[in-house]
């Protein structure tokens, strides 16, 4: 049976970007645009009404901003994944919006495929940062204080995480039954104290455990 496409929301405060993203991704055909929010308060809205499963998030907006609407929807839907999608590449901005929830952070400089597979990615619960944006993150990102150490297991999930493995790939990698994954990604993120599993991507490469791609 043909999968469903993924639904997308489009959220920006300039119009011709919406239209541009909208003409883009018309292009894949795994790829629907259910709606579109020009503040971050309407991508609340939106999120509600919609239940996309990736939302595009500009991050500069008025009324409420990207980082302000990604902390609230990844609040109330934690099963909708956002992408920051923006023309900034400011410090403050990249680690709040990885703070807030965001599992990827993108700028639109980026060519169509990898804002497509960055979506695709973001569906299966993956990690995707502009390599910019990743190696700022890396170099500012703040050292959380460990409630415990990890296990050999956790420390293998959590190096695969970071290379963005989903978790039934990690299964694959360690031999291991998917539940087993969830319950290690679950410890992992609660030792490490850490709310995503971005932020745990992003340790795992300020600690070392693997490299940038």
């Amino acid at each position: 049976m043909e999968e469903s496409p993924i639904r997308v929301l489009l959220v920006d405060d300039h119009t011709v970007v919406r239209q541009g993203l909208r003409m883009v991704l018309s292009l894949e055909p795994d790829l629907e645009v259910v709606g579109e929010a020009a503040d971050g308060r309407e991508a609340v809205e939106q999120a509600a009404a919609l239940r996309p499963q990736v939302v595009l998030m500009d991050l500069l907006m008025p009324v409420m901003t990207g980082v302000e609407a990604t902390r609230e929807i990844k609040t109330r839907h934690p099963d909708i994944e956002v992408v920051a999608l923006t023309s900034v590449l400011e410090d403050r901005l990249v680690i709040d919006a990885v703070e807030a929830g965001a599992a990827g952070y993108l700028l639109k400089e980026t060519g169509p495929e990898t804002l497509f597979e960055a979506i695709r990615a973001a569906s299966r619960g993956e990690v995707r940062l502009d390599p910019k944006a990743q190696k700022r993150l890396i170099s500012e990102v703040r050292t959380p204080e460990m409630r415990e150490s990890l296990t050999a297991r956790e420390t293998d999930t959590l190096r695969l995480l970071a290379k963005g493995l989903t978790n039934r790939d990690i299964a694959g990698e360690l031999g291991i039954a998917e539940v087993t994954v969830k319950t290690h990604v679950s410890s992992v993120l609660s030792k490490l104290n850490l709310q995503s599993r971005t932020q745990a991507a992003l340790f795992a490469l300020k600690e070392g455990l693997t490299g940038l791609d």
